[in-house]
């Protein structure tokens, strides 16, 4: 098992690897974790040392040498231009295949969590080298993902053909919506559609076994939990001429709805309105924020902000607030977004009423099914501030909040995830045993 995002870092982005090496020994398989030193922290994967506990019943192997540092914008900006390894990719290149050569002689299959993209290659490398099967794990649709800006629309179309050239590559494909295996399969016809599955995130019951304490501070609270995308949204609301009509990004897709602005403004606009409702209601934000995240909210009287939380803290967060925000990107009409985020299970599984600004597609579906959200589009202000006048006053009379359905909620659960993931490495490698040699390279795929 394959994975740079792995405890201690946390983030959103590690769960789904944290689930599968606490659960999947239950289900029969035993993951051997080959991952990075834990060392290094960085907006995406702040570190969160109580995720490794005793729940994790893999076998876990470190890359012995210091991993290289994230986020140099010279440095990026020259190797996005053209297009050249970051010294993160070299690094992880060098190492991994000698680490997983060493550890995993013995396994049956390869399962890599292609986070970030370009660790797919390496995956290759090393299934190639093991002579193993490989599932590629997608969390996001990579170069057909709506949130990823390119330099150019031909280096978005030189990711398409190099995207394309690494699933054709694996015995299995993952991806994290069905929506978004809609697209590869469009986008690569050529795939065999059997191979491509779609197997959603969860949230872990286990992170919601205990019980929390109550909040006694009277008033209405409203959370997001998670990161905000206010900088990336402001930088493509100002972008140039130039850098418009080079095309890198994914066309009417609005990046800035999935920050708190507009929930902001629609509480600003309800509170205008109705000024007895100020010393009763709160926004509370818990992540990482960057500065214009805290300069939107320093705006608001009513907001909170609470710099990044440990996952339990966060838990607990969502599981006593009165109301759960969780916005998306806004698309252009008929378009469906093949993204769901993390949080939206594990705000299900907090069984909390839930407000989303999202745009069509499979959160929205999700949500819709659940029963216990309120949902808007992404930059409808005035729908907003309608669910939030409403959810107040139901609070302020005493009466009870939508409860989610109970069979969606277990549709969301780890334990679909481990069930699922399992079923399908039984496939892989009975598909690989059935042939009497050695599966030949694929042509086009890397060496």
């Amino acid at each position: 098992m394959l994975a740079h995002r792995f405890p201690p870092s946390g983030g959103a982005g590690v769960q789904r690897n944290l689930q599968l090496a606490r659960h999947l020994p239950a289900a029969g398989v035993r993951p051997i974790v080959v991952t990075g030193p834990g060392t290094v922290e960085y907006r995406w994967m702040p570190a969160d040392d109580a995720l490794s506990d005793a729940r994790v019943q893999a076998e876990i192997h470190r890359l012995p040498t210091t991993e290289p540092p994230h986020g140099n914008a010279w440095e990026a900006r020259f190797e996005r231009w053209l297009r050249r390894p970051a010294r993160w990719e070299r690094w992880w290149n060098a190492e991994a295949p000698e680490l997983a050569a060493k550890v995993g002689r013995d396994a049956d299959l390869v399962h890599a969590s292609v986070a970030p993209y370009y660790t797919a290659s390496t995956a290759i490398r090393i299934a190639r080298r093991l002579g193993l099967p490989l599932v590629m794990d997608f969390e996001d649709p990579w170069a057909l993902d709506d949130m990823l800006v390119y330099t150019t629309r031909w280096h978005r179309r030189l990711e398409v053909r190099e995207m394309g050239r690494m699933l054709a590559a694996a015995d299995a494909v993952v991806m994290n919506a069905p929506e978004a295996r809609v697209r590869v399969l469009n986008a690569f016809p050529g795939l065999d559609p059997e191979r491509v599955v779609a197997i959603p995130n969860a949230f872990d019951p286990t992170d919601f076994a205990g019980p929390v304490t109550p909040r006694d501070d009277a008033r209405f609270r409203i959370l997001h939990a998670g990161s905000l995308h206010t900088e990336l949204g402001l930088e493509q609301r100002n972008a140039s001429r130039l850098r418009r009509a080079l095309g890198g990004g994914a066309p009417g897709v609005d990046f800035l709805t999935r920050s708190h602005i507009y929930l902001l403004e629609a509480m600003a606009a309800l509170l205008a309105r109705r000024p007895q409702l100020t010393r009763s209601v709160e926004v509370v934000l818990a992540g990482v924020f960057t500065g214009p995240d805290r300069e939107v909210a320093s705006r608001y009287p009513f907001v909170t902000l609470r710099d990044f939380v440990p996952h339990a803290g966060t838990l607990e967060l969502m599981r006593t607030a009165d109301l759960l925000f969780l916005p998306l990107y806004d698309l252009p009409p008929g378009r469906r977004t093949g993204l769901i985020p993390h949080k939206t299970y594990e705000y299900l599984a907090a069984g909390r009423p839930i407000l989303a600004a999202v745009p069509d597609g499979d959160a929205r579906d999700l949500l819709e099914a659940s029963g216990a959200a309120r949902l808007s589009r992404p930059s409808d202000t005035a729908a907003i501030a309608a669910h939030l006048e409403a959810e107040i006053d139901r609070w302020r009379a005493g009466k009870a909040s939508a409860v989610p359905d109970p069979d969606v909620v277990a549709r969301c659960s780890s334990e679909r995830l481990i069930n699922e993931l399992s079923a399908l490495y039984d496939a892989v490698v009975a598909r690989a045993a059935s042939s009497s040699s050695p599966r030949p390279r694929r042509a086009g795929s890397p060496s």
